[in-house]
């Protein structure tokens, strides 16, 4: 049976004669009928029970289809593969904000099944360059290294960088239920969560920290569990953020995606390209997994004319904590900066242990200053970072001479440092971004006004001049 490519309706072939082999999940069949990359497809049991797929590789004589479940106890007699003619599609409609969902977009919260409006692909649809607008606005996430220093703008895609064993799900938690927007724009904030090759503990933390924070009802959870087949690992981030594209583009909210870990979706690509026989690049991985996250991470921004944003903070764990690993290094180069969790920090008790000098946001000057959140928050967040990377030299020339061998005006250097660390970085609830500011105001008092170089003379009357006045009295 042959179906021309420009006619590719539903077509459907037994098994028995067209397959060539069955390998866990990979299906591989002759090619006796015309079909397009990532395809859906479904395979069909005698009983009629259906596994749904998609076609992952296409060579000249066999197609390679990769099933969502496992097909280990499937035998190949009595089977049938309907291919759609067309790719996986999301049903989504009004009734999505409040419900957990798996890998796939099936409800798994004992709720009724989604009210439709409307199948989009789960590929999402590309962007057109000239449509889209410049990333603006603060969110607040309640986390002062983040907001202070490194502020996310809507419409960004801000990575987080962490390690094996460090608390960036105790992290994603604290964003996913405090995040919100400044002034009357929060009403229109919604928060699409995706947890990726996360364990059943994990999905459970996850559940019940969103559930009890009030913040489900603003929230779309997708919950991809670490037993669950690879494929379903790579599309629970294209049903997750096809969720952010309709609230974000149809329903004009302003939604921020959070997915973790995005290092379990490299290694689940890793897998399903070395089952399928693909040449592999640096470590094992794919040559094209930089495009491929591109295809996730480039589905986050802004379109003129829309009312709504989309807004990404992807995690991953850099394998053996380095940055220079394929994954955190392809990450970068398509992502505007990065958050970093910092081993040293964590082993002082330091939470979240956010390293402040190698993280970066590239465009929270759109987001910050005055129109955005408050007139001084530039010069303050600049006159931290600046204080913070002096303390880190006197640090390197203490362990030198020692403590004793420093000036004065150094050791306040490193009393600054340990109240940086210890009261602006660390902390136990959300703060708010005014919270963070006087925080930050409040350790750069512990400096000479001499040294404070990035803030204004009217800015050091206006708050490096409360010590001074509080000593006088």
């Amino acid at each position: 049976m042959t179906i021309l490519a420009h006619d590719r309706t539903r077509a459907e072939i037994r098994l028995e004669d067209a397959a060539l082999s069955l390998d866990g999940p990979l299906l591989v069949l002759k090619r006796e009928i015309e079909c397009g990359l990532h395809d859906a497809v479904e395979v069909l049991d005698e009983s009629g029970r259906s596994r749904l797929g998609r076609v992952v590789a296409l060579r000249p004589d066999a197609i390679v289809v990769d099933i969502h479940a496992s097909g280990r106890d499937l035998p190949l007699s009595g089977l049938r593969a309907r291919f759609h003619g067309a790719p996986l599609n999301f049903g989504v409609g009004p009734g999505l904000m409040g419900r957990i969902l798996d890998g796939t977009g099936a409800p798994i919260d004992g709720g009724p099944p989604l009210a439709v409006r409307e199948e989009r692909s789960v590929n999402g649809a590309p962007i057109n360059p000239v449509a889209r607008d410049l990333p603006v606005d603060f969110i607040e996430t309640g986390v002062t290294a983040i907001d202070l220093m490194n502020s996310i703008v809507r419409g960004q895609k801000l990575p987080l960088f962490s390690g094996g064993g460090m608390p960036h799900d105790r992290l994603a938690i604290r964003i996913a239920e405090h995040a919100r927007l400044l002034g009357e724009r929060d009403e229109a904030f919604a928060l699409v969560f995706a947890g990726i090759g996360v364990s059943h503990t994990t999905a459970a933390l996850f559940r019940s920290a969103i559930e009890e924070s009030g913040a489900l009802e603003r929230t779309v959870m997708f919950l991809n569990l670490a037993d669950e087949s690879s494929a379903q690992r790579l599309l629970a981030p294209r049903y997750a953020l096809t969720a952010a594209e309709y609230l974000a583009f149809t329903e004009g909210l302003h939604v921020l995606v959070v997915m973790t870990d995005m290092t379990s979706y490299c290694e689940a690509l890793r897998e399903v390209s070395a089952g399928h026989g693909e040449i592999p690049a640096r470590k094992g991985y794919p040559g094209y997994m930089y495009s491929d996250l591109a295809a996730l991470f480039e589905r986050a921004g802004r379109i003129r004319g829309s009312s709504g944003s989309l807004t990404q903070l992807p995690i991953l764990t850099m394998p053996g904590d380095d940055i220079t690993h394929p994954i955190p290094d392809l990450t970068g180069y398509i992502t505007e900066g990065q958050i970093v969790l910092d081993r040293g920090l964590h082993r002082k008790g330091i939470e979240p242990p956010i390293a402040v000098l190698p993280s970066l946001s590239r465009l929270v000057d759109q987001g910050i200053g005055e129109g955005f959140t408050d007139v001084d928050h530039p010069a303050l967040a600049a006159q931290l970072y600046a204080a913070y990377a002096r303390t880190r030299q006197v640090r390197l020339l203490a362990s030198v001479v020692g403590e004793e061998g420093l000036s004065e005006g150094d050791r306040a250097y490193l009393e600054f440092g340990d109240a940086f660390e210890q009261r602006l970085v660390a902390q136990e609830a959300p703060r708010s971004l005014e919270e963070s500011m006087e925080i930050g105001w409040d350790v750069l008092r512990m400096l000479p006004a001499g040294d404070l170089t990035r803030l204004s003379d009217e800015q050091l009357e206006r708050h490096h001049a409360q010590q001074d006045e509080a000593e006088d009295g």
